[in-house]
Protein backbone atom coordinates (compact mmCIF):
# COMPACT_ATOMS: atom_id res chain seq x y z
CA UNK A 1 0.00 0.00 0.00
CA UNK A 2 0.90 3.45 -0.53
CA UNK A 3 -0.11 7.08 1.54
CA UNK A 4 -2.46 9.00 -1.26
CA UNK A 5 -3.53 11.62 0.91
CA UNK A 6 -2.41 13.34 3.89
CA UNK A 7 -4.60 15.88 5.86
CA UNK A 8 -3.46 17.95 8.88
CA UNK A 9 -4.82 20.76 11.16
CA UNK A 10 -2.27 22.28 13.66
CA UNK A 11 0.21 19.82 13.16
CA UNK A 12 3.31 21.75 14.21
CA UNK A 13 4.37 24.13 11.16
CA UNK A 14 0.96 23.47 9.25
CA UNK A 15 -2.41 24.84 10.71
CA UNK A 16 -4.71 23.38 7.92
CA UNK A 17 -2.96 21.18 4.56
CA UNK A 18 -4.52 18.31 2.27
CA UNK A 19 -1.92 17.07 -0.32
CA UNK A 20 -2.32 14.15 -2.60
CA UNK A 21 0.71 12.30 -2.18
CA UNK A 22 1.92 9.76 -5.59
CA UNK A 23 4.47 6.80 -5.48
CA UNK A 24 7.79 8.99 -5.39
CA UNK A 25 7.36 12.76 -3.94
CA UNK A 26 9.74 15.30 -3.52
CA UNK A 27 9.01 17.47 -0.46
CA UNK A 28 10.86 21.01 -1.25
CA UNK A 29 10.46 24.05 0.52
CA UNK A 30 12.86 26.89 2.74
CA UNK A 31 14.83 26.00 5.91
CA UNK A 32 12.67 25.32 8.78
CA UNK A 33 9.69 25.67 6.66
CA UNK A 34 8.21 22.12 7.63
CA UNK A 35 9.83 19.39 5.20
CA UNK A 36 10.79 17.17 8.32
CA UNK A 37 7.80 17.93 10.18
CA UNK A 38 5.35 17.13 6.85
CA UNK A 39 7.36 13.69 6.99
CA UNK A 40 7.16 13.40 11.18
CA UNK A 41 3.31 12.49 10.83
CA UNK A 42 3.54 9.39 9.37
CA UNK A 43 6.74 8.56 11.55
CA UNK A 44 4.12 9.54 14.61
CA UNK A 45 1.57 7.19 13.42
CA UNK A 46 4.52 4.29 13.31
CA UNK A 47 5.52 5.57 16.79
CA UNK A 48 2.35 5.03 17.96
CA UNK A 49 1.90 1.15 16.37
CA UNK A 50 5.45 -0.04 16.90
CA UNK A 51 6.65 -2.05 19.48
CA UNK A 52 6.69 -0.35 23.07
CA UNK A 53 5.52 2.71 21.05
CA UNK A 54 1.64 4.08 21.68
CA UNK A 55 -0.22 7.52 21.73
CA UNK A 56 1.37 8.62 24.56
CA UNK A 57 5.03 7.49 23.72
CA UNK A 58 4.88 9.37 20.56
CA UNK A 59 3.38 12.36 22.11
CA UNK A 60 6.21 12.65 24.79
CA UNK A 61 8.73 11.40 22.43
CA UNK A 62 8.00 15.17 20.18
CA UNK A 63 8.10 17.10 23.87
CA UNK A 64 4.31 16.97 24.32
CA UNK A 65 0.93 18.52 22.94
CA UNK A 66 2.44 21.94 23.44
CA UNK A 67 5.39 21.33 21.03
CA UNK A 68 3.65 19.74 18.43
CA UNK A 69 0.10 22.14 17.83
CA UNK A 70 0.84 24.37 15.34
CA UNK A 71 1.98 28.09 17.34
CA UNK A 72 -0.55 29.77 14.63
CA UNK A 73 -4.03 27.49 15.85
CA UNK A 74 -4.68 30.22 18.19
CA UNK A 75 -7.70 29.01 19.82
CA UNK A 76 -8.14 25.80 18.53
CA UNK A 77 -6.15 23.27 21.28
CA UNK A 78 -6.66 20.02 18.98
CA UNK A 79 -4.50 18.51 16.83
CA UNK A 80 -5.92 16.46 13.82
CA UNK A 81 -4.37 14.02 11.45
CA UNK A 82 -6.15 12.24 8.32
CA UNK A 83 -4.22 9.48 6.29
CA UNK A 84 -5.58 7.61 3.22
CA UNK A 85 -3.96 4.54 2.12
CA UNK A 86 -4.09 2.16 -0.88
CA UNK A 87 -3.29 -0.29 -3.17
CA UNK A 88 -2.94 1.57 -6.21
CA UNK A 89 -2.33 5.70 -6.96
CA UNK A 90 -5.04 5.43 -9.42
CA UNK A 91 -8.13 4.51 -7.75
CA UNK A 92 -11.22 6.83 -7.22
CA UNK A 93 -11.23 5.98 -3.30
CA UNK A 94 -8.23 4.59 -0.89
CA UNK A 95 -8.76 1.84 0.75
CA UNK A 96 -8.67 3.04 4.09
CA UNK A 97 -9.03 6.14 5.96
CA UNK A 98 -7.10 6.80 9.07
CA UNK A 99 -8.32 9.62 11.23
CA UNK A 100 -7.07 10.87 14.97
CA UNK A 101 -8.21 13.84 16.31
CA UNK A 102 -6.59 14.52 19.97
CA UNK A 103 -5.43 17.09 22.15
CA UNK A 104 -3.62 18.07 25.85
CA UNK A 105 -5.19 16.80 28.96
CA UNK A 106 -3.68 17.99 32.69
CA UNK A 107 -1.88 20.25 34.01
CA UNK A 108 -1.06 21.20 37.74
CA UNK A 109 -1.31 17.80 39.64
CA UNK A 110 -2.68 15.95 37.09
CA UNK A 111 -0.12 14.84 34.61
CA UNK A 112 -0.21 16.63 30.77
CA UNK A 113 -1.35 13.49 28.06
CA UNK A 114 -2.70 13.49 24.90
CA UNK A 115 -6.76 12.69 25.07
CA UNK A 116 -8.46 11.37 22.05
CA UNK A 117 -11.19 13.60 20.37
CA UNK A 118 -11.98 11.66 17.81
CA UNK A 119 -10.81 8.38 16.33
CA UNK A 120 -12.10 6.52 12.68
CA UNK A 121 -11.82 4.28 10.63
CA UNK A 122 -13.25 4.30 6.79
CA UNK A 123 -13.13 0.98 5.06
CA UNK A 124 -13.69 0.85 1.37
CA UNK A 125 -14.12 -2.79 1.18
CA UNK A 126 -16.85 -2.39 3.91
CA UNK A 127 -18.16 1.53 2.64
CA UNK A 128 -18.65 2.80 5.92
CA UNK A 129 -16.84 3.58 9.14
CA UNK A 130 -15.67 0.44 10.79
CA UNK A 131 -14.48 2.09 13.84
CA UNK A 132 -15.89 5.49 15.12
CA UNK A 133 -14.76 6.81 18.70
CA UNK A 134 -15.42 9.94 20.26
CA UNK A 135 -14.62 11.65 23.35
CA UNK A 136 -18.50 12.11 24.46
CA UNK A 137 -19.22 8.64 24.36
CA UNK A 138 -16.18 7.59 26.42
CA UNK A 139 -16.10 10.11 28.42
CA UNK A 140 -17.36 7.99 31.85
CA UNK A 141 -14.01 6.11 31.18
CA UNK A 142 -11.64 8.60 30.31
CA UNK A 143 -8.49 6.31 30.93
CA UNK A 144 -9.73 4.58 27.45
CA UNK A 145 -8.93 7.79 25.30
CA UNK A 146 -5.64 8.34 26.06
CA UNK A 147 -4.79 4.87 24.00
CA UNK A 148 -5.49 4.64 20.29
CA UNK A 149 -7.34 0.99 19.20
CA UNK A 150 -4.83 1.28 16.29
CA UNK A 151 -2.37 0.47 18.66
CA UNK A 152 -4.35 -2.32 20.36
CA UNK A 153 -4.12 -5.89 19.07
CA UNK A 154 -7.19 -6.39 20.38
CA UNK A 155 -9.09 -3.78 19.21
CA UNK A 156 -7.56 -3.50 15.56
CA UNK A 157 -8.32 -6.74 14.04
CA UNK A 158 -10.81 -4.82 11.92
CA UNK A 159 -7.85 -2.88 10.42
CA UNK A 160 -5.10 -4.59 10.97
CA UNK A 161 -3.78 -3.66 7.07
CA UNK A 162 -3.47 0.08 8.80
CA UNK A 163 -1.29 -1.29 11.51
CA UNK A 164 1.11 -3.56 9.77
CA UNK A 165 1.44 -0.71 7.28
CA UNK A 166 2.87 1.72 9.46
CA UNK A 167 4.95 -0.75 11.85
CA UNK A 168 6.19 -1.40 8.47
CA UNK A 169 7.28 1.93 7.47
CA UNK A 170 10.47 2.81 7.42
CA UNK A 171 12.99 6.41 8.15
CA UNK A 172 16.44 6.70 7.29
CA UNK A 173 18.56 9.39 7.44
CA UNK A 174 22.12 8.26 7.78
CA UNK A 175 24.59 10.17 9.64
CA UNK A 176 27.82 9.03 8.80
CA UNK A 177 29.69 9.73 12.08
CA UNK A 178 27.70 7.72 13.96
CA UNK A 179 27.64 4.62 11.32
CA UNK A 180 31.49 4.77 11.79
CA UNK A 181 31.42 5.12 15.85
CA UNK A 182 32.07 0.86 16.97
CA UNK A 183 30.75 2.06 20.53
CA UNK A 184 27.77 3.37 19.28
CA UNK A 185 26.79 0.53 17.16
CA UNK A 186 26.71 -1.72 20.68
CA UNK A 187 24.63 0.88 22.18
CA UNK A 188 22.04 0.58 19.55
CA UNK A 189 22.30 -2.76 19.01
CA UNK A 190 18.57 -4.89 19.27
CA UNK A 191 16.94 -1.24 18.94
CA UNK A 192 15.62 1.53 16.43
CA UNK A 193 17.61 3.82 14.96
CA UNK A 194 17.50 6.34 12.61
CA UNK A 195 20.55 7.59 11.72
CA UNK A 196 22.41 4.86 11.07
CA UNK A 197 23.83 3.64 14.12
CA UNK A 198 21.80 0.67 13.90
CA UNK A 199 22.59 -0.15 10.12
CA UNK A 200 24.93 -3.10 10.22
CA UNK A 201 22.61 -4.30 12.96
CA UNK A 202 19.89 -4.49 10.83
CA UNK A 203 22.28 -5.71 8.00
CA UNK A 204 23.39 -8.31 10.54
CA UNK A 205 20.08 -9.59 10.91
CA UNK A 206 18.92 -10.14 7.04
CA UNK A 207 18.85 -13.31 6.21
CA UNK A 208 22.75 -14.45 4.79
CA UNK A 209 21.10 -15.09 1.17
CA UNK A 210 19.65 -11.44 1.13
CA UNK A 211 22.20 -10.10 2.15
CA UNK A 212 24.44 -10.68 -0.27
CA UNK A 213 22.28 -10.11 -2.74
CA UNK A 214 21.78 -6.54 -1.61
CA UNK A 215 25.12 -6.36 -0.73
CA UNK A 216 25.99 -7.37 -4.53
CA UNK A 217 23.77 -4.58 -6.13
CA UNK A 218 25.45 -1.97 -4.02
CA UNK A 219 28.75 -3.15 -4.89
CA UNK A 220 27.78 -2.79 -8.30
CA UNK A 221 27.06 1.00 -7.75
CA UNK A 222 29.86 2.07 -5.79
CA UNK A 223 31.83 0.26 -7.90
CA UNK A 224 31.09 3.01 -10.58
CA UNK A 225 30.04 5.79 -8.62
CA UNK A 226 33.21 5.40 -6.03
CA UNK A 227 36.63 5.66 -7.67
CA UNK A 228 39.09 2.81 -7.13
CA UNK A 229 36.83 0.63 -5.00
CA UNK A 230 36.77 -2.96 -5.83
CA UNK A 231 34.46 -4.48 -3.85
CA UNK A 232 32.49 -3.65 -0.39
CA UNK A 233 32.01 -6.71 2.29
CA UNK A 234 30.32 -7.25 5.11
CA UNK A 235 32.69 -9.17 7.56
CA UNK A 236 32.94 -9.41 11.73
CA UNK A 237 35.45 -9.02 13.87
CA UNK A 238 36.61 -11.29 16.72
CA UNK A 239 34.11 -10.03 19.11
CA UNK A 240 31.28 -10.27 16.59
CA UNK A 241 30.86 -6.97 15.50
CA UNK A 242 29.69 -6.88 11.88
CA UNK A 243 31.62 -4.15 9.37
CA UNK A 244 31.93 -2.76 6.04
CA UNK A 245 35.16 -3.77 4.14
CA UNK A 246 35.94 -2.22 1.23
CA UNK A 247 38.99 -3.38 -0.94
CA UNK A 248 40.31 -0.77 -3.05
CA UNK A 249 42.18 -0.77 -5.92
CA UNK A 250 45.93 -0.06 -5.12
CA UNK A 251 49.85 0.09 -5.65
CA UNK A 252 49.63 -3.35 -4.01
CA UNK A 253 48.70 -6.52 -6.37
CA UNK A 254 46.17 -7.76 -3.57
CA UNK A 255 45.24 -3.81 -3.35
CA UNK A 256 43.99 -2.36 0.35
CA UNK A 257 41.70 -2.98 2.93
CA UNK A 258 39.58 -0.49 4.69
CA UNK A 259 36.91 -0.42 7.32
CA UNK A 260 33.59 1.81 7.73
CA UNK A 261 35.94 4.06 10.12
CA UNK A 262 38.15 4.98 6.93
CA UNK A 263 34.99 5.36 4.44
CA UNK A 264 33.95 8.87 3.15
CA UNK A 265 30.89 10.20 4.26
CA UNK A 266 29.51 10.60 0.62
CA UNK A 267 30.40 6.74 0.64
CA UNK A 268 28.41 6.05 3.51
CA UNK A 269 25.71 7.61 2.80
CA UNK A 270 25.20 5.79 -0.26
CA UNK A 271 25.44 2.36 1.28
CA UNK A 272 23.41 3.57 3.51
CA UNK A 273 20.20 4.48 0.68
CA UNK A 274 20.72 1.63 -1.19
CA UNK A 275 19.95 -0.65 1.62
CA UNK A 276 17.40 1.31 2.55
CA UNK A 277 15.63 1.32 -0.71
CA UNK A 278 16.41 -2.49 -0.97
CA UNK A 279 15.07 -3.32 2.20
CA UNK A 280 12.08 -3.57 2.64
CA UNK A 281 8.47 -3.15 0.65
CA UNK A 282 6.53 -0.58 2.63
CA UNK A 283 6.11 3.80 2.59
CA UNK A 284 10.16 4.72 2.98
CA UNK A 285 10.77 8.64 4.00
CA UNK A 286 14.17 9.91 3.12
CA UNK A 287 15.88 13.44 4.32
CA UNK A 288 18.28 14.60 1.83
CA UNK A 289 20.00 11.99 0.34
CA UNK A 290 21.89 14.23 -2.14
CA UNK A 291 24.09 15.12 1.07
CA UNK A 292 27.98 14.20 0.66
CA UNK A 293 27.22 13.21 -3.10
CA UNK A 294 28.92 14.41 -5.79
CA UNK A 295 26.43 16.25 -8.35
CA UNK A 296 26.97 13.60 -11.12
CA UNK A 297 25.36 11.30 -8.80
CA UNK A 298 22.58 13.49 -7.56
CA UNK A 299 21.70 14.13 -11.09
CA UNK A 300 20.81 10.07 -11.35
CA UNK A 301 18.98 9.92 -8.58
CA UNK A 302 15.71 10.24 -9.32
CA UNK A 303 15.74 7.71 -11.97
CA UNK A 304 17.88 5.16 -9.58
CA UNK A 305 15.03 5.65 -7.14
CA UNK A 306 12.75 4.81 -9.78
CA UNK A 307 14.19 2.25 -10.65
CA UNK A 308 14.90 0.10 -7.15
CA UNK A 309 10.95 1.04 -6.53
CA UNK A 310 9.44 -1.72 -8.82
CA UNK A 311 11.10 -4.87 -7.42
CA UNK A 312 8.73 -8.10 -6.99
CA UNK A 313 6.24 -7.04 -9.09
CA UNK A 314 5.06 -4.15 -6.50
CA UNK A 315 6.08 -0.53 -6.40
CA UNK A 316 7.30 1.07 -3.28
CA UNK A 317 6.59 4.49 -2.14
CA UNK A 318 9.61 6.24 -1.53
CA UNK A 319 9.12 10.38 -0.01
CA UNK A 320 12.24 12.36 0.13
CA UNK A 321 12.96 15.77 1.37
CA UNK A 322 15.66 18.10 -0.66
CA UNK A 323 16.73 21.23 -1.07
CA UNK A 324 18.98 19.64 -4.86
CA UNK A 325 18.69 22.20 -7.54
CA UNK A 326 20.68 18.50 -9.24
CA UNK A 327 18.57 16.06 -7.96
CA UNK A 328 15.43 18.31 -8.52
CA UNK A 329 16.90 18.86 -12.34
CA UNK A 330 16.14 15.47 -13.83
CA UNK A 331 13.80 15.57 -16.30
CA UNK A 332 12.00 12.28 -15.47
CA UNK A 333 10.57 14.33 -12.49
CA UNK A 334 6.58 14.72 -12.71
CA UNK A 335 5.11 18.09 -11.59
CA UNK A 336 2.32 15.66 -9.49
CA UNK A 337 5.33 14.31 -7.69
CA UNK A 338 6.65 17.53 -6.16
CA UNK A 339 4.99 19.10 -2.87
CA UNK A 340 5.97 22.60 -2.49
CA UNK A 341 6.40 24.15 1.11
CA UNK A 342 5.60 28.18 1.22
CA UNK A 343 5.77 29.50 4.90
CA UNK A 344 4.12 32.95 6.06
CA UNK A 345 2.49 34.26 9.40
CA UNK A 346 -0.23 31.46 9.45
CA UNK A 347 1.99 28.84 9.03
CA UNK A 348 3.13 26.63 5.59
CA UNK A 349 1.12 25.69 3.27
CA UNK A 350 1.66 22.55 1.00
CA UNK A 351 0.86 22.53 -2.98
CA UNK A 352 1.46 20.51 -5.42
CA UNK A 353 3.41 21.51 -8.14
CA UNK A 354 0.70 20.77 -10.99
CA UNK A 355 -1.33 22.81 -8.89
CA UNK A 356 0.66 25.97 -8.51
CA UNK A 357 0.16 27.98 -11.59
CA UNK A 358 3.29 30.34 -11.88
CA UNK A 359 5.48 27.01 -11.59
CA UNK A 360 3.11 25.00 -14.64
CA UNK A 361 4.31 27.85 -16.80
CA UNK A 362 7.84 27.36 -16.10
CA UNK A 363 7.60 23.86 -16.85
CA UNK A 364 5.26 24.36 -19.97
CA UNK A 365 7.65 26.85 -21.21
CA UNK A 366 10.74 24.07 -20.98
CA UNK A 367 12.40 25.19 -18.13
CA UNK A 368 13.54 22.18 -15.99
CA UNK A 369 11.49 21.46 -12.10
CA UNK A 370 14.51 22.97 -10.40
CA UNK A 371 14.44 26.07 -12.18
CA UNK A 372 10.54 26.55 -11.89
CA UNK A 373 10.50 25.60 -7.75
CA UNK A 374 14.17 26.35 -6.02
CA UNK A 375 13.33 29.60 -7.00
CA UNK A 376 9.51 29.98 -5.10
CA UNK A 377 11.06 28.55 -1.81
CA UNK A 378 14.35 30.09 -1.70
CA UNK A 379 14.24 32.99 1.31
CA UNK A 380 13.61 36.44 0.05
CA UNK A 381 16.15 38.84 -0.62
CA UNK A 382 18.99 36.29 0.55
CA UNK A 383 21.32 38.48 -1.78
CA UNK A 384 21.28 41.41 0.99
CA UNK A 385 23.17 39.14 3.29
CA UNK A 386 25.93 40.56 0.70
CA UNK A 387 25.27 44.06 2.07
CA UNK A 388 25.78 43.31 5.44
CA UNK A 389 28.84 44.99 7.39
CA UNK A 390 31.21 43.08 9.97
CA UNK A 391 33.10 46.04 10.26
Amino acid sequence: MIITKLKLENWKNFQNIEVDLTQRVFIVGANASGKSNLLDVIRFIRDIVKQAGGLQYAVEARGGVSKIRCLAARNQSHIRIEVHLAENIDQSEPDWKYILKFKNFGGGIVKNQAKIIEEQVWSKKENKLVLNRNAEKEEKDAETLGFTHLEQITSNSGFREIYNFFRETQYLNIIPQLVRDADSYMLSANKEDFYGRNLLDRINKTTPRTRESYIKKINDVLQIAVPQLKELQFVKDDKGTPHFEAVYIHWRAQGSKQQEAQFSDGTLRLIGFMWALLDGQETILLEEPELYLHTAIVKQLPEFISKLQKRKNKIRQVIITTHSYDLLSNEGIGADEVVVLQTDKEGTSVKRADKIDDVKKYLDSGFSMADAVIPKVAPKNIENILQLKYD
